[in-house]
């Protein structure tokens, strides 16, 4: 987690809502100067902080109604801090709550270097970023409608559809296989808004796909080249990472990516895990997805895959996968290349083993294993048969159109 540690002479805390705002602002001593309620408005606000602008810092917490501040501060030259809600612990596991309270915390913390930041998303792609956001929720209701008939046919004892009703010309006799009136009237709304839902989805991505383009073509392109990656997806990791130069490494990465598991400890002892809910969720979707789409004719995944179900279950093998193309897609971002899945695959169950490799000899007592080339274990290797840890990545040669 990083804090803001700058030093100001003044720091302003805003308790940020949708109509009403309290502000406090702190001198470089800790006196207050200004702790004052009033409405959420660009003119309030710079008519409170008016007499302290002179090295001012402002600091919101990451709510929803972040957006106009930010903005406001980026136009009139003002530091601006994006507190992470979930980390402000001072301000939720407080005896008393309230918005004079909040306020003055997150000025406290502002100016004690212990506020947790979030990352401050571009003015210029955040409204297309919200936009594919919300094409997930129109996904979203559109299964549920799936499901919602899946689940209705069921009920009734009926015969399978036999075809996937997801198609729209799957769907024009599902109602008339319901013999009760209600029910077939409740089966044909489902069907009409999956109409509804399946016209405006086409059209919100033909739109998308033309936007993405302005921003980024060739980050898009080279996402495109990861197998399971197809447009929507590309658009999603291009829009939900944007500079991928904010994770210092790839381990920061896949942590924000939900893809570890973060445990808790102390003393040597072992609590369990915590944070589930703290990182990208769209990323969570966007590469649990890719895993499965990466299995489609594709036999080195598919080898992969199942060699890790063998071991951890099939659940936990997808997780697995999915977190590598997450290693994939990072060094791929940073070095600017493309995937190449002869080294992805180097090294796995997809793939011979190398020469040198070491692995367990059929028969050999436990905890003694050779190489390949019958050599012990821990014997000097050449430099030229080892291996670094890499994923998958080649050199950009071609330049997307």
């Amino acid at each position: 987690m990083r804090f803001y540690t700058k030093q100001h002479r003044y720091y302003c805390g805003i308790d940020l809502h949708a109509r009403r705002m309290y502000i406090c602002i702190l001198d470089a001593d800790g006196q207050i100067r200004v702790h004052r309620n009033g409405p959420a408005t660009p003119e309030h606000l710079l008519a409170t902080i008016a007499p302290y602008r002179e090295d001012l810092a402002v600091a919101v917490e990451c709510i929803f109604t972040w957006y106009w501040v930010a903005d406001l501060c980026a136009r009139e030259g003002l530091a601006f801090v994006l507190g992470h809600a979930l980390y402000m612990k001072a301000i939720h596991g407080g005896k008393a709550k309230n918005d004079k309270i909040d306020a003055h915390k997150i000025a406290v913390l502002l100016r004690g270097g212990m506020l947790p930041v979030a990352y401050v998303y571009p003015r210029a792609m955040r409204a297309t970023r919200d936009l594919l956001r919300r094409r997930c929720h129109f996904m979203r209701k559109r299964a549920e409608l799936l499901t919602h008939i899946q689940n209705t046919a069921t009920q009734y004892l009926l015969p399978p559809f036999g075809k996937k009703i997801a198609h729209k010309s799957n769907r024009t006799d599902v109602a008339e296989q319901f013999t009760a009136p209600e029910v077939r009237k409740s089966i044909e709304t489902n069907v009409a808004l999956l109409d509804h839902y399946d016209r405006l989805l086409t059209d919100l991505e033909l739109y998308l796909a033309r936007t993405a383009k302005v921003h980024d073509v060739h980050t898009f392109a080279r996402l495109r080249s990861v197998p399971g990656i197809g447009q929507i997806l590309a658009l999603v990791l291009l829009y939900e990472i944007h500079d991928i130069r904010r994770f210092p490494s790839v381990q920061d990465f896949v942590s924000y990516c939900r893809l570890v598991k973060c445990g808790k400890e102390s003393d040597g002892k072992h609590y369990g895990y915590s944070g589930a809910k703290i990182g990208n969720a769209h990323l969570k979707w966007a590469f649990s997805e890719a895993a499965v789409l990466c299995l489609r004719q594709n036999p080195p995944a598919q080898r992969f895959v199942a060699h890790l179900t063998q071991q951890h279950g099939k659940a936990k093998a997808l997780t697995i996968f999915a977190h590598k193309l997450a290693r994939a897609v990072y060094y791929m971002r940073r070095r600017e290349q493309v995937f190449d899945a002869t080294r992805f695959f180097a090294g796995t169950a997809a793939t011979p083993d190398p020469p040198g490799r070491a692995t367990l000899t059929p028969g050999a007592p436990r905890g003694q294993a050779t190489t390949t080339t019958g050599a012990p274990r821990g014997s000097r290797i050449p430099r030229s048969t080892r291996r670094r840890h890499c994923p998958g990545v080649v050199p950009m040669t071609t330049t997307a159109e």
